[in-house]
């Protein structure tokens, strides 16, 4: 895929994000709903094992509730392209050097 090609796929990726994360919805999702109804949603625990860097989908220090989850997806969206694309680069290294060292 052309470089042109990841720059507008990022585009967008971060369009959806910063546009459609305002809109989620505040109700618990498929987890929290099946803990509840199951009734083991009591024994969640308190705190944290491990603190979450965006708690609740908002970003610290920012007061504004759209813009900080806007903001939470756009940090969120390129995280995730970044791991992505760290591993395409590690896994393509690897498949060359397999070519280079099997016999033709």
């Amino acid at each position: 895929m052309r470089a042109r090609s990841w720059v507008w796929i990022m585009v967008a990726a971060l369009a959806v994000a910063a546009l459609a994360a305002p809109f989620a919805s505040s109700w618990p999702d498929g987890l929290e709903k099946v803990a509840e109804h199951l009734g083991f949603a009591s024994r969640a625990q308190a705190t944290p094992s491990v603190a979450a860097p965006l708690p609740d989908y908002q970003v610290p220090g920012v007061a504004q509730s759209g813009l900080s989850t806007a903001l939470a997806g756009i940090l969120g969206t390129l995280l995730v392209f970044v791991l992505l694309y760290a591993a395409a680069r590690l896994l393509t290294a690897v498949a060359v050097r397999r070519h280079a060292d099997s016999p033709s």
